[in-house]
């Protein structure tokens, strides 16, 4: 916004680097710039003011495709005024020589014509194509609309330049748009169910693999512990076997040891009694009595009667 100082019958009017102005009198342009600063005379002294910036225009655009449908395409167009004196000779972009502000509403009125012009290209776009195409074609909508802007006689009348075109989505009404889903969404969910019937088969071959290993272990352990029971067995064998060996060998020693025991004794005893073959019988009496008394319990009192010595002292008599 142009700012203006007044003085006695003069006024000062300065503005910004983006904008342009002008002072025209008696319907001839006397000053004009982008960012000029100037006296004028408020009495004969007709302003405009033309901002030279890039500008963003929202827009909606509403169409209908080839197969009678309706769609949205929602996007902005950026834009300046390249001509500024075009664009005031065009537009009434006219300023109160007081306050420094628009009479009018000149850049809603280019807006409008920026946006009809948009319109009218999106139609002719969409116009051709089907609603499929349409709703995933939001580059083509651009394309078009950028095309249509750049050779607008109007725009080009009124020194607009279009610097881009960008469209962010072309929407369908939400009950097509919820049907046109279906089928993507349907084929979403039947590869989801084919993702879990497979992992679910995988699952199932590993858990019949993991059955199988169990399986197979538990063979494995059932015949490596029959080997181990026979070994067991075979083991016991061979020590009852080698305990029966050395116990055979054991008795065999001790028998024979024993015979030879016995043989020794016998060679003894053989011997004793050849030793005593030739003594006198009464000698060999007196002997074994002898051995007799050594071999008696202690007697501490004998009593000998007449039946005892009878017999004794008649074989002394009839040996003498």
């Amino acid at each position: 916004m142009a700012e203006i100082r007044h003085y006695p019958g003069f006024r000062h009017l300065s503005t910004t680097a983006t904008t342009y102005v002008e002072l025209v009198r008696d319907g001839t342009r006397v000053k004009a710039g982008v960012g000029a600063a100037f006296w004028f005379r408020p009495l004969d002294a007709m302003l405009s003011e033309v901002p030279v910036n890039d500008r963003e225009l929202p827009m909606l655009l509403r169409c209908r495709t080839v197969d009678l449908q309706d769609v949205s395409a929602q996007g902005t167009i950026t834009f300046r005024i390249a001509d500024p004196a075009s664009a005031a000779a065009r537009i009434d972009f006219g300023i109160d020589s007081r306050k420094g502000l628009w009479r009018a509403t000149p850049l809603q009125q280019l807006e409008a014509v920026i946006v009809e012009s948009a319109q009218q290209c999106a139609l002719r776009y969409l116009a051709g194509v089907r609603l499929a195409e349409a709703v995933i074609g939001a580059e083509g909508v651009r394309e078009a609309v950028t095309e249509g802007l750049s050779s607008d006689p109007r725009l080009g009348d009124v020194g607009v330049a279009v610097v881009g075109v960008r469209v962010l989505a072309v929407r369908a009404e939400p009950e097509v748009e919820r049907a046109m889903q279906t089928p993507a969404r349907e084929l979403i969910q039947q590869e989801a169910d084919r993702a879990t019937f497979e992992r679910r088969a995988v699952a199932v071959e590993r858990e019949a693999a993991i059955g199988e290993n169990e399986l197979a272990n538990q063979i494995e352990l059932a015949r490596r512990e029959e080997q181990l029971v026979g070994q067991r067995g075979t083991n016991a064998r061979r020590e009852a076997e080698d305990m029966a060996a050395a116990e055979r060998i054991t008795a065999e020693a001790e028998a024979d040891r024993l015979r030879a025991i016995g043989a020794a004794k016998a060679e003894a005893e053989a011997a004793a009694l050849g030793a005593y073959r030739d003594l006198p019988q009464e000698l060999l009496l007196g002997l074994a009595l002898r051995e007799l008394a050594a071999n008696l319990p202690k007697v501490d009192s004998l009593v000998l009667t007449p039946d005892l010595l009878a017999p004794v002292l008649a074989r002394l008599g009839a040996s003498s």
